[in-house]
């Protein structure tokens, strides 16, 4: 059994610093919810804040229509798998799995019944008597989820759990734990940094900024659609091209930039003389000359080739780095350093927004 989650204008402050600013949101039950930004965005806050572990200094949280003011932590419908899992190393992985069920004063038989099912359900079905020291660590990360999943709560609330791990175990066990979401059917919070974790997993994503909720959506209308310049920048590699919108209309915008004009779509209905950005991505660029405003010429730094693409980055106009990438059977040359190289890119791979802080400034 799964509950929604209700931020109501939750404010968290620590003195002075505001860490979560008026977060309001409607997490459905049964949705696999990911809260995404750098560190110090605010999203742990806002899990602590779920879970009970922080009261709000201003707003309300609700789980499946209650509210839950006063209530501690060990009474909330909600379990919380940290970074560090918090295993217990010298207790097999039946107990582990089954540690909170004793607490509860639940009968041996039924710990017992009970482990063997979550243990087929995270598949390992033999592994029971195990000390959790003598797992892997993707193994480990299975067990952690087991443990949550026995008491039987309503949301399971996710701190980075996979940001220890390798990057082919971490991409492993993305599936694992979205195919696990979706055979238990409860409703799962996931706090990451990492885009490729949000993208791959969630039903929708909150992008955060200083505490500020930017965008709510699924994670290609993130991508696709960035609702500001932070979501564009942040979400993904993108190129910036800053300067002023020059004409406006119901195909897009163009703005004036240091490479001259480029279109891009206009999503947030920008006017001429409005200050803007335009973001391109990478894999939008190509080779040789496009519509007139929406191609440019730039000097080539270097490449790098990766397997399935090659990444070109180019300089000039003022604009430090642009990059390119080019699939591995584009068919176009790549040129060299100190070549000249003329990109182009639909326009409506493009989309301008009002100027706004972006990540990494």
């Amino acid at each position: 059994m799964s509950a929604g989650v209700e931020l109501d204008h939750v404010t968290v402050r620590f003195g002075h610093f505001t860490a979560v600013d008026n977060a309001t949101l409607d997490i459905k039950g049964g949705e696999f919810f990911s809260f995404l930004g750098p560190s110090g965005c605010g999203k742990t806050t806002i899990l602590r804040t779920v879970s009970g572990f922080l009261d709000p200094s201003e707003g309300s949280v609700r789980i499946g229509g209650q509210d839950m003011s006063g209530i501690g932590p060990n009474k909330r419908p909600t379990a919380l798998i940290f970074q560090n899992l918090a295993l217990f190393p010298l207790m097999t992985v039946a107990d582990n799995i089954t540690y909170g069920l004793r607490v509860r004063g639940v009968s041996r038989a039924e710990r017992d019944r009970k482990a063997q099912e979550l243990l087929d359900l995270i598949a390992l079905p033999d592994q029971g008597k195990k000390l959790v020291s003598e797992l892997s660590g993707g193994q480990n990360q299975r067990v952690a989820i087991a443990r949550a999943l026995a008491v039987q709560p309503k949301v399971l609330l996710l701190d980075e759990p996979l940001s220890a791990l390798d990057l082919k175990l971490r991409q492993h066990m993305r599936n694992e734990l979205r195919a696990i979401q979706k055979q238990v059917g409860i409703t799962f919070i996931y706090i990451t940094h990492d885009q490729g974790e949000a993208l791959t997993m969630s039903d929708r994503i909150a992008v955060m900024s200083d505490g500020v909720i930017q965008q709510v959506a699924d994670g290609k209308t993130v991508y696709d659609n960035p609702d500001t310049p932070f979501v564009a920048s942040f979400v993904g590699e993108n190129n910036p091209f800053i300067g002023k919108v020059s004409k406006a209309d119901a195909t897009g915008a163009v703005i004036e930039t240091p490479f001259g004009p480029l279109r891009g779509r206009n999503p947030k209905n920008l006017k001429s003389g409005d200050k803007a950005i335009l973001f391109v991505r990478p894999e939008s660029f190509a080779l040789g000359k496009g519509a007139p405003d929406a191609t440019l010429t730039a000097e080539t730094i270097s490449s790098a080739f990766e397997g399935n693409a090659t990444h070109v980055f180019l300089k000039g106009a003022a604009v430090k780095n642009i990059t390119m990438t080019v699939g591995r059977h584009g068919g176009a040359k790549i040129p060299g350093p100190g070549d000249k190289a003329t990109i182009s890119y639909d326009p409506a791979m493009g989309v301008v927004l009002a100027e706004g802080k972006m990540a990494r400034e």
